[in-house]
């Protein structure tokens, strides 16, 4: 018995006719939508401060539009989470749209996310449910269900649990379940998209979604729609698996994972198996991602062309700091970007960038400071004086931090279809969390002649957020670029290489099954994503880096 879920949407913003594209490409049960991140509650908060009926993805609702009916002809369940702050209101708008269009379909909502009332100051404040209560929503017969912050990975455990009959002791079956999740939540990137090889991956212009064949034992065939662009194979698995996780541990609240246990093969063209999965009892808390207002911030960025770069940017440092010093904002930060090239063949190319990010509890003291002392050195500083582009009156900025509840406290309720409210309990069977023991390494490569060389000749990497933190996971493709790289990669060069990590806590965990390091570098994003505290907020590109830096690398890998 097979239950085939997909997946058609990775972010607020993702691919708009993409449901569309999984319902008419090929077999489906259910399909999963994923909108939320941690920048988009802090977005939607923001949206229902303006109006108190908002706070979910509209987005949702116009696909919902094109495609409920065909959903339903085919018998295929819809499962989100763009319910985001507001999962009644978006749930009782499917509603209306499903009775406009004379469509007779069961909606049902999952709530008792929303903790925001017990954190004075917050916007928004969150905790990250697990998918017992969709699960619950689903037995019941609902065909679509909406949710608000749940785990990117409970879109798959739910269905998965209603479907096979699992209980909350099913540790190994969730696990597997989490992991296709996991693989599935971030769409197209299970399929080629932002791939490292990316010139292995044929058709990458339209990559098409992923989907998951999931198997009552909880394991699963990673695969897509026949046709459709870009591919699946055991590197874009990978990459998807070490994307945003750390260690061998991956909790969540239905189950802890065990990331070193995961096997990969290759079943057929653009078929990946996913077996061997082992579970843990969940940790006994839940996370609670809170957003708030940090103040507000502004910038300005100095175009700096030909000669002396670093004497035209300390000019303009001090001629700025003379005028800030007036009214100091709180934070004041300097970026000198040396993208000039000498005897360039354009002006952009013959330019540096100055970035000058500001910020401070009040508006004003980011605003019309900041603009006024900025615009008055058009005619009173270094040679060739411009800006890309002139600072406005500043823009609040988000706050992001986590914190940790008992999973009893929270109230999780799924409310199902015809009205009736079931409270979900929390598992009874939960285990503090641990780190695994290290791992033993692999026999290192005999000596051999090195050539200096990029890492990413051998290496893949994907990177990506959580938090002020930044995760950037590093795997290979054969036995001896693994033995190379778990020696070669320590924290001491991986400090080395990413300059930014020096003084920062980093970890390393080694996942030998899939030929993967894992790296953790703790406080590189500041207060988050919506605080913008450095040039790539959400670490995105952070791994390509990590690529791009030379090493000695043996001849015999290259």
């Amino acid at each position: 018995m097979t239950l085939r879920i997909g997946n058609f949407s990775g972010f607020y913003g993702d691919r708009f006719d993409a449901p569309r594209e999984m319902l008419t490409g090929g077999e489906v049960d259910v399909l999963t939508g994923d909108y939320l991140a941690e920048l988009t509650m802090l977005i939607l908060a923001r949206d229902r401060l303006k109006d108190p009926s908002a706070g979910y993805a509209r987005t949702f609702l116009r696909q919902l539009e094109e495609t409920l009916g065909l959903a339903h002809e085919r018998g295929v369940r819809i499962v989100t989470n763009a319910g985001g702050l507001h999962p009644a209101g978006l749930a009782d708008a499917v509603r209306a749209l499903a009775g406009r269009l004379g469509i007779p379909v069961r909606v049902a909502h999952v709530e008792g996310d929303d903790l925001t009332a017990r954190y004075p100051g917050a916007l928004a404040a969150h905790a990250y449910l697990g998918g017992a209560g969709i699960a619950e929503c689903l037995r019941a017969g609902a065909d679509v269900v909406v949710t608000g912050r749940v785990t990117d990975a409970a879109l798959v455990t739910g269905p998965a649990a209603a479907h096979f009959g699992w209980t909350a002791t099913d540790h190994d079956r969730l696990a597997g379940a989490v992991v296709a999740g996991h693989v599935l939540e971030c769409g197209t990137q299970a399929t080629g998209g932002n791939y490292a090889f990316f010139r292995d991956s044929g058709g990458l212009r339209r990559p098409g979604f992923p989907l998951a064949e999931l198997h009552a034992d909880g394991s699963c065939v990673i695969t897509k729609h026949p046709g459709t662009g870009g591919r699946v194979d055991v590197g874009t698995v990978t990459a998807q698996l070490i994307y945003e996780t750390g260690g061998a541990r991956y909790a969540g609240p239905d189950v802890t994972a065990r990331l070193d246990t995961v096997r990969l093969s290759q079943d057929g063209p653009d078929r990946v198996r996913v077996e061997g999965v082992r579970g843990e009892a969940p940790p006994p808390t839940l996370k609670v991602g809170l957003n708030r207002l940090g103040g507000f911030r502004n910038e300005v960025v100095f175009v700096l062309t030909g000669l002396d770069i670093e004497a035209k940017a300390d000019l303009v440092k001090e001629q700025m700091g003379e005028a800030l010093a007036k009214s100091p904002p709180a934070g004041v930060r300097w970026e000198l970007a040396r993208t000039d090239r000498p005897d360039a063949g354009t002006e952009e190319t013959a330019s540096a960038l100055l970035r000058l990010v500001v910020r401070d509890p009040s508006q004003e003291a980011v605003g019309r400071v900041l603009s006024g002392a900025a615009i008055e050195l058009a005619l009173a500083s270094y040679p060739g004086f411009h800006v890309l582009a002139p600072p406005g009156k500043g823009s609040p900025y988000g706050v992001f931090e986590d914190v940790y509840v008992p999973q009893g406290d929270v109230d999780h309720v799924a409310v199902l279809h015809d009205g009736r409210r079931v409270t979900v309990d929390a598992p009874h069977d939960t285990a503090v969390l641990d780190d695994v023991p290290p791992p033993a390494l692999p026999e290192p490569l005999p000596p051999g002649p090195a050539r200096r060389a990029p890492l990413g000749l051998v290496a893949g990497a994907r990177s990506g957020d959580k938090g002020g933190n930044a995760n950037v996971g590093v795997w290979v493709r054969s036995d001896d670029a693994w033995r190379w790289l778990a020696h070669a990669l320590t924290v001491e060069r991986f400090r080395e290489l990413i300059p930014e990590a020096r003084e920062l806590p980093v970890t390393r965990h080694v996942l030998p099954r899939l030929r993967a390091l894992n790296f953790l570098v703790e406080g590189i994003l500041g207060e988050g994503v919506a605080a913008q505290a450095r040039f790539d907020p959400q670490a995105k590109a952070l791994g390509e880096w990590l690529r791009s830096r030379h090493l000695d690398i043996p001849e015999a890998l290259l």
